[in-house]
């Protein structure tokens, strides 16, 4: 759950399902009609389109672009470096040599300036960046020149070069106004291979090529992204030729198997779903209830039936088949253990078959956003699985502006997963210091032992030792659970067929304006 890009599963700020269903259907271009232009259709919307507050932050922001970049293997590559960075003093030193006759889309020069302000920016106190925590390894960054930027490392942060995707903001353009409010945040100028030309909010955001692109003119010169928060409107206007690609999810993408006019894509991911269990809610912040309701939960069966086999088991944020994974922290599901730990806890069945444990009722609330039919099966499920156990889950939807202020003592479908390094995830969904910061650690999750371990793996540049790092933190969250983990998801695109070599990416949780199919559509070439 990283920082507020969570919102709307992406830091959403969405209008009325109906309202963007209805107004995005204006959007031109849908259908294939014009091989120049793509419109794609997204579940999630941006607050923001400022690097400085946290847009584009993994990469692929299609505005801007980053020192480095990440091909389809997830192997880091030079973008606005002209190679990868050379590191010294024992892992505390960065140097990047920048490439060459670069410039903004409004014509003006990239330099090293540029990159020295885009971090200060957002380490900088008054910037209300939620993701600002994640450079926290920065100790100093300054420029040598035009074309050399130097970072210094309060210490040896192993994924450092991981977090130089980050897109670089012009100085010109962005200094000199409130870096909240300003202007820049809707009307961004950047590097990258497209320009924004408009932003209907809760509608579509629109591009052009950037014909002075360092990497060369997109062929696809008009992209569109509709934004639709109804998984089923999506779909709809998938078929109905409004749009020429979707994430779907599976039992709606199953609907496109037999149209030989789409390709379906599938992504591996990160992705995980999970309820937050709040210590401060008298039910949940039981650690008896806690590690029952990992055991009562069938995640087998919501991986078959739910996800119709694309997905598999979660039980932590970091998947089963990751190389970080701490083998033997698998919950099998257990239901008659889970009663058992719930009785000798003190939870006694009462009324309704509902347990009770002095005067207090095992029931809670648990909400997911409206729309999203996968968070919803999701909700329904975990909901039957712990009423078989004694507990009494009520399922709520609501938009993130209605389910945030809730967030201390409800429970929430959540989601989040970020494949290029397992601090990433952990850090910010686990750390004391980050509880119920924006939607960082939405349970408040406080364990001494896991903060510790989570701190040894952030600071040690000794590849082993963070992997032990990383075991005893998932570990400890396996023996103090603070959410229940269900399913990691893999992400389901149907896209009409007109293009060559569609390919997808290890994508992270957000998949927005920087993942799909479309992760590297100024690459992309029209079928002949």
């Amino acid at each position: 759950m990283t920082a507020r890009s969570v919102r709307g599963v992406a830091a959403a700020a969405m209008a009325g399902v109906l309202a963007a269903g209805a107004a995005a259907c204006s959007t031109p271009g849908g259908g294939g009609k014009d091989k120049e232009s793509l419109v794609v259709g997204l579940a999630n919307e941006p607050e923001t389109l400022s690097p400085l507050l946290g847009y584009g932050k993994d990469g692929n922001s299609k505005i801007f672009d980053g020192l480095l970049r990440r091909d389809a293997d997830m192997k880091l590559r030079p973008a606005l470096a002209a190679a990868l960075p050379a590191v010294a003093d024992d892992g505390k030193t960065y140097t990047y040599k920048l490439r060459h006759g670069v410039k903004f889309s409004d014509g003006k020069p990239f330099s090293a300036k540029d990159v020295v302000f885009t971090y200060r920016t957002i380490l900088d106190e008054k910037t209300n960046n939620a993701a600002k925590g994640e450079l926290d390894a920065i100790d100093a960054v300054t420029a040598e020149g035009d074309d050399t930027v130097v970072f210094k490392l309060k210490y040896p942060y192993a994924p450092f070069a991981e977090r130089t995707v980050l897109p670089i903001a012009p100085e010109h353009a962005a200094k000199g106004q409130d870096v909240n409010t300003g202007s820049f945040n809707t009307a961004p100028i950047g590097t990258g291979p497209y320009v924004l030309t408009g932003w209907s909010k809760g509608e579509k955001l629109s591009f052009k090529a950037n014909p002075g692109y360092w990497g060369g003119e997109p062929k696809i010169k008009k992209l569109t992204m509709a934004i639709i928060k109804d998984d089923d409107v999506r779909a709809t206007r998938l078929r109905t030729g409004d749009l020429d690609g979707a994430i779907l999810p599976p039992n709606l993408a199953k609907g496109f198997k037999g149209d030989k006019s789409k390709l379906s894509v599938t992504a591996r991911t990160t992705d995980f779903r999970g309820v937050t269990l709040p210590t401060a809610n008298k039910v949940t912040g039981d650690i008896a209830v806690r590690r029952a309701l990992d055991l009562a939960v069938d995640r087998k069966a919501m991986v078959d039936k739910l996800l119709e086999g694309a997905g598999k088991a979660g039980y932590g944020p970091v998947p089963t088949d990751s190389e970080w994974f701490a083998k033997g922290t698998e919950r099998p599901y257990d239901l008659d253990k889970a009663k058992k730990l719930l009785d000798d806890a003190g939870w006694k069945s009462g009324d309704g078959g509902i347990r009770e444990k002095d005067g207090q009722r095992a029931e809670f609330t648990l909400w997911f956003p409206a729309g999203d039919k996968l968070r919803r099966e999701h909700a329904l499920a975990f909901a039957s699985d712990a009423k078989k156990a004694g507990l009494k889950v009520e399922v709520q939807s609501g938009t993130w502006e209605v389910i945030e202020p809730r967030m201390k003592n409800d429970a929430v479908l959540a989601g989040g997963g970020n494949p290029a390094d397992p601090d990433f995830d952990l850090y910010n969904l686990l750390h004391s210091s980050l509880a119920l910061d924006g939607f960082n650690n939405m349970a408040a999750y406080a364990d001494p032992e896991v903060d510790k371990a989570l701190e040894e793996g952030r600071r040690s540049g000794d590849k082993a030792a963070r992997k032990a790092a990383y075991e005893k933190v998932q570990r400890g969250l396996a023996d103090n659970p603070g959410y229940t983990f269900l399913t990691h998801v893999d992400h389901l695109y149907v896209m009409n067929d007109e293009w060559q070599d569609i390919t997808t990416q290890v994508e992270p949780h957000d998949h927005g304006l920087g993942a799909g199919p479309w992760w590297n559509v100024e690459s992309w070439q029209p079928k002949k």
